[in-house]
């Protein structure tokens, strides 16, 4: 277990590498550093010699009906290879077909033809890297008709199915529940602990209608209040704060981080988790040091 963690991201760059602040991990956006060997990825280097890294993409395109881009994971093998992640990680989604990218993560119909079409290309995926990596429950604002399965299940079929763990977001958790009209709680009950590797926490725009989950405010209150139950159910869990939109200062996120963390520390304390040395020991045993 990591710890509580933040986004690598570039408006940090000069603090970080001034301050190396106080934070547990953290998490590059993959695409960001497989196409240059400049200044993103040098910096990426000095703070994975400091800091456990993990590694999380948004052009898998898992669910997609176009071929697996085997080229994309050669590159991102070979970033893996030199950075060494703790984990790596992408999203259940499509997010482009007939070649055309269209930059968003695009939800996909819970069916058993769904689930087997994606075991198929994660087996194949997980074979190029050479690891096993985890899949992200994504936000959604449509369903699909003929969806034969809740989320949950899906999300779990495909894990089961092809071997990869899971990175449950819980504001996504939150979103959708609020957009599709489910219970956030049902959800958590019916993922096994031993699937899930990684959290993410963040904040949504409430759109009135609907909420669009924006990554660019706090996290709320009922996204911390899942954080707990989440954390009563599965024990302790490498956690991120996530903020890719109107970026504050990085000391607003260690604020963030501290808070996840002393909200894990309270739950596990208090339901006397931490006596436990080897509890939750997490996703296939990936650990990575500073």
């Amino acid at each position: 277990m990591l710890g509580c963690g933040v986004g690598l991201r570039s408006e940090h760059f000069p603090f970080i590498l001034a301050e190396w602040p106080a934070v547990d991990w953290f998490e590059a956006i993959s695409e960001n550093f497989l196409d240059t060997g400049g200044r993103p990825l040098q910096v990426l280097e000095q703070v994975r010699r400091r800091y456990p890294v993990a590694l999380h993409g948004v052009s898998l395109s898992i669910g997609s009906a176009d071929p697996l881009d085997e080229g994309y994971l050669a590159k991102l093998k070979a970033l893996a290879d030199k950075i060494e992640p703790a984990i790596v990680s992408d999203h259940l989604c499509w997010t482009g077909v007939e070649g055309e990218n269209l930059h968003d993560l695009l939800p996909l119909p819970f069916t058993e033809e769904a689930v087997r079409h994606i075991a198929g290309r994660v087996h194949r995926a997980q074979e190029i890297l050479g690891r096993s990596i985890l899949l992200e429950n994504v936000s959604s604002y449509v369903t699909y008709k003929h969806s034969a399965m809740p989320e949950w299940q899906f999300l779990v079929a495909v894990a089961r199915r092809s071997g990869c763990g899971i990175l449950l977001d819980l504001n996504n958790i939150y979103v959708n529940a609020v957009n599709h009209g489910f219970d956030p709680l049902e959800y958590l009950r019916g993922i096994p602990g031993e699937l899930v590797g990684q959290f993410h926490l963040a904040g949504h725009t409430d759109m009135g209608k609907f909420l669009f989950d924006t990554h660019s405010r706090p996290v709320i209150e009922p996204v911390w209040d899942l954080y707990r139950e989440a954390l009563k159910l599965y024990g302790p869990v490498t956690t991120l704060i996530e903020w890719d939109e109107d970026i504050p200062p990085f000391e607003y996120l260690l604020q963030e981080a501290d808070q996840a963390r002393a909200t894990l520390t309270e739950v596990i304390s208090s339901h006397g988790m931490a006596r436990d040395p080897d509890l939750k020991t997490r996703f296939l045993g990936l650990t990575a040091s500073k």
